[in-house]
């Protein structure tokens, strides 16, 4: 083994347990922060959400491109896949997306059943997309945060709501 090479740092709580019952913030981005996901600008007077039953919303007239797309279909069928793991809101931005999974308990005992980790949902997410499109447009790791409380909950989801219209003011955001 080379120990000249860079180490990644783990980004991960140590003793925290990504299979259980809770709500967690994800940001994934494109390779090299390469802007795929959208073809254009976004039409403010035209954007809105959609509440697709009683726990999913998703944004509704994103510019997005083809590989936007097969991204959305591939987050459509996330709440169909896991029984008890499912997305709550999610926005595609141009070269990222934040999403928001909640795991929920097991009813019989609290212990959420099934649950695969947060990891394992991420990496099924990006790998089936990589399949459909025949290349990885994604980076290697995942941005997390444990969301704590209600306050934090409704925070998130806020800036989930709100981050198309700010694009322009985002960290990711840079102009080519």
């Amino acid at each position: 083994m080379n120990d000249n090479l860079p180490k990644r740092k783990n980004i991960r709580l140590r003793e925290h347990d990504y299979s259980a019952p809770g709500a967690y913030f994800i940001t994934i981005c494109t390779k090299n922060k390469e802007k795929l996901l959208w073809n254009g600008e976004l039409d403010i007077q035209n954007f809105d959400w959609e509440l697709v039953g009683a726990r999913f919303a998703r944004p509704r007239n994103l510019p997005l491109s083809k590989i936007g797309v097969v991204v959305e279909e591939n987050l459509n069928k996330w709440n169909d896949t896991y029984g008890n793991a499912y997305l709550s809101p999610y926005v595609i931005m141009p070269n990222h997306l934040h999403i928001m999974v909640v795991i929920l308990p097991d009813e019989e005992d609290g212990r959420a059943k099934r649950a695969p980790t947060v990891s394992t949902m991420i990496n099924q997410f990006k790998g089936a997309v990589t399949k459909q499109l025949g290349e990885n447009i994604w980076q290697k790791l995942f941005y997390d945060h444990i969301i704590r409380d209600k306050h934090d909950y409704e925070e998130i989801s806020k800036y989930i709501y709100e981050n198309p219209l700010k694009w322009q003011f985002d960290e990711l955001y840079f102009d080519e």
